[in-house]
């Protein structure tokens, strides 16, 4: 490629030949088009967005403990809050466990059959024992981190043989098992009569203490 030259006499001289007609608009415009493509080429790559904060509570959910959702939501992250995610922790104030027992609520939610302290109790223990607190009192028995948490109102975690007309009845709920199904709609889905056992299903409020 030679360079365009100006040259007075209009003869090419010995080091230059001068383009004419389109290639002298060609040739700029195919070195600007390259010089483009490697300012491109040199560009860093993107990053890649940062993972979302922790979600807040008293606990002082630690760096990266989003990751808690992955593994038994939401009793995982409210173990997070409540105790660091120490399950067999007991700090001598009177809480104990993953999920900070109060001595009295453990014995009187069934905890007395797998151990005498929510801390001496395994993982799976505490939270068969936590189902049944909600049952009675909701996600306010953890108040600050299932704030934190956005966790609330009572709830009924399904067990084997489960129906709404029973769940419904057990709890006294207005309008019955049309009521706790509307209330539930998206986590049961379109059929009503098929329950899943674990499933988390939001008591409606008004309804009445649940029967024992």
């Amino acid at each position: 490629m030679y360079p365009i030259l100006h040259n007075p006499t209009g003869r090419a001289g010995a080091a230059s030949r001068p383009a004419t007609g389109s290639a002298a608009v060609l040739v700029p415009f195919l070195a600007a088009l390259c010089a483009a493509l490697l300012a491109l080429l040199a560009l860093p790559a993107p990053a890649h967005a940062t993972p979302p904060p922790p979600l807040p509570g008293p606990g002082a959910l630690a760096p990266g403990t989003y990751d808690c959702a992955r593994t038994a939501w939401p009793w995982s992250c409210l173990a997070e809050c409540e105790s660091s995610g120490r399950w067999d922790t007991n700090t001598g104030n009177d809480y104990y466990g993953g999920l900070q027992f109060w001595q009295p609520t453990w014995e009187e939610h069934g905890g007395l059959k797998y151990a005498p302290r929510a801390d001496l109790a395994t993982r799976d223990e505490q939270i068969k024992v936590a189902e049944e607190v909600l049952r009675t009192q909701g996600w306010e028995a953890w108040p600050a981190c299932s704030k934190g948490l956005k966790l609330n109102g009572r709830i009924h975690v399904v067990r084997s043989g489960d129906t709404l007309s029973s769940i419904a009845k057990h709890y006294g709920i207005k309008g019955g098992w049309q009521a706790l199904y509307k209330a539930n709609k998206d986590m049961i889905g379109p059929h009503p009569d098929r329950l899943n056992v674990g499933t988390m299903l939001l008591i409606p409020k008004g309804a009445g203490q649940a029967r024992t």
